[in-house]
């Protein structure tokens, strides 16, 4: 699937996927803030923001959608980092290419699924999900109105803000979602699930730097999950992030662009690269 993405900076290239209803608009702030160090690329991934759709919404499919967007960048070897469901989705790519990676960075998120574990994040995804199937929008005559009305729904103004930017005006003035809800709706445990199959079974994923960063307030990374982790990635270092929960990157920027410029730092000071 090709999909749509968002240019910016000069240097090394570096992909970052975006998180479950997010799109590449979520990261442009973040983006700018590191293109003096990275040739920067957003996505968006499969049903989300402008790219296209499908009923298929599973971690190979996207990690294919990884890989022909890497083609586009040439031969050479790039970064990659995802946030959450884009986390999983380069965990996916990072399995089976690891040869054509520089470095790797995951915010927020374990390889391994949790879907039978019904927490309070995972219950807000539900109550995304329920408001854009079950909300009429001919009703919605603002962003604010639609804001509000979401507010009740996940009891954060800062996450439905994130996710009200997949909110699109039309022409006639009225609103519809960029996201295919429906197709995120019927693949949500597969989604929650383990980012690669028999994830348990992948050891040794190695030659290049791999960090996992962790929000100091957030369960997405559970402690035996760091356990498992250091057996697929060995090597791989976790970084906790103060002062942040599941939404790194808007609860503590300057740390994660720290990371990110770390990570490009140590890939250039390691024999080989």
């Amino acid at each position: 699937m090709k999909l749509f993405y968002r240019k910016y900076g000069s240097g090394p290239p570096l992909i970052i996927l975006h998180g479950l209803f997010g799109s590449s608009d979520n990261w442009v702030t973040f983006a700018k803030s590191i293109s003096d160090s990275f040739t920067v690329y957003l996505p968006d991934l499969r049903n989300h923001g402008q790219s296209p759709h499908s009923p298929i919404h599973d971690y190979n499919s996207m990690a294919d959608d990884i890989a022909e967007l890497a083609d586009l960048l040439g031969p050479g070897k790039f970064f990659l980092a995802g946030h959450s469901m884009g986390g999983k989705a380069a965990i996916r790519f990072a399995a089976d290419n690891s040869s054509r990676l520089s470095g790797l960075l995951i915010v927020d998120i374990s390889p391994f699924g949790h879907p039978g574990g019904i927490d309070a994040e995972f219950s807000i995804h539900l109550a995304i999900l329920d408001f854009m199937r079950n909300t009429d929008l001919s009703v919605i005559k603002s962003r604010s109105d639609a804001e509000a009305l979401l507010n009740e729904r996940t009891g954060s103004e800062r996450i439905s803000g994130l996710v009200l930017k997949s909110l699109k005006r039309e022409s006639d003035n009225s609103f519809s979602w960029k996201i295919n809800y429906d197709a995120l709706y019927n693949n949500i445990y597969t989604i929650a699930g383990d980012a690669v199959p028999d994830s348990g079974g992948i050891t040794g994923i190695s030659g290049f730097p791999v960090y996992f960063l962790k929000g100091e307030n957030s369960d997405y990374i559970a402690a035996d999950d760091i356990r498992r982790i250091s057996l697929m990635f060995p090597g791989a270092e976790i970084i906790t992030i103060p002062g942040a929960g599941h939404w790194v990157h808007a609860d503590n920027p300057g740390f994660l662009r720290k990371c990110f410029l770390r990570l490009v730092e140590t890939c250039q000071s390691e024999p080989g690269h």
